[in-house]
């Protein structure tokens, strides 16, 4: 490797590169910590450059490429730390419950309360299918009833609910 002609290119680009980084990023330490890490890259890919006359160019992409670099690194760290403190205060934080959440509970306890009043024919499928999650045709096999009784069952449940729910609305 030719180190004086890297020597000469530097002296002769490097205030420019350094200003450019500078420029970027607004901090001296950072622009400097940068610009060595510039430094090195530029030296370890100065034997694949053909053309000095394009050198100052070619310095100044790879600073760009080191501040991005950076900038991506500094991006991870930074949301890294966000999820962080929002997990630990998601442990540590009293949880605050809020009117939609009483409001929904409310409702849900209501509407249980409903249900309840149901004939066991019409209740079972029901809590089932909507407070188990159960498809119909595991209802079907969980109670030994034709695929047809449950949906029967399923839709007079419903009629009987609907005068009883729009006390509630």
């Amino acid at each position: 490797m030719n180190t004086p002609a890297f020597e000469e290119l530097v002296d002769k680009h490097g205030q420019a590169a350094f200003k450019y980084i500078l420029s970027l990023t607004k901090h001296k330490e950072l622009a400097e910590d940068l610009f060595q890490e510039v430094l090195l890259s530029a030296y370890l890919a100065y034997p694949s450059i053909k053309e000095q006359s394009k050198y100052k160019s070619w310095l100044l992409m790879i600073a760009m490429n080191k501040c991005r670099d950076f900038w991506r690194k500094e991006k991870k760290s930074k949301h890294f730390w966000r999820e962080e403190v929002y997990a630990y205060s998601v442990l540590f934080e009293p949880h605050s419950i809020t009117e939609e959440e009483v409001l929904d509970k409310y409702s849900r306890e209501q509407i249980a309360e409903k249900v309840r009043t149901l004939p066991d024919i019409y209740r079972d499928p029901i809590f089932l299918y909507y407070y188990q999650n159960l498809s119909l045709l595991e209802i079907a096999e969980k109670s030994n009833l034709p695929m047809s009784t449950v949906k029967t069952r399923m839709r007079r449940a419903k009629e009987r609910l609907r005068p009883k729910m729009q006390s509630l609305a």
